[in-house]
């Protein structure tokens, strides 16, 4: 889903927020992602039903997970994560 543009949300309750431009929704399919009930991350496969299904970093099956514990990551996790896939495309020679 990627990143929301600075914009203004009107609340419920009538309370203007301002967005930051650096705010994010749930990840999109192929985006990075951490399910925060199993603390696992992953890139965001697809959605079936009423579940994100989300496939390891290094291959493998993929899990499903519950579209309220999706997120994105910390610059931190992120960058873990970028350089776990760069480590492993060395070892296997890409």
């Amino acid at each position: 889903m990627g990143f929301v543009g600075g914009s203004d949300v009107l609340m419920s309750d009538g309370m203007l927020i301002r967005m930051a431009s650096n705010q994010q929704t749930r990840p999109g399919i192929g985006e990075l992602a951490k399910d925060t009930a199993s603390g696992r991350i992953g890139i965001v496969m697809g959605e079936v039903g009423a579940r994100v299904q989300i496939r390891p970093i290094g291959g493998g099956v993929e899990w499903d997970a519950r579209p309220d514990n999706v997120v994105a990551l910390t610059a931190r996790e992120e960058l873990s994560a970028r350089l776990a896939i760069r480590n492993g495309n060395s070892r296997d020679g890409l």
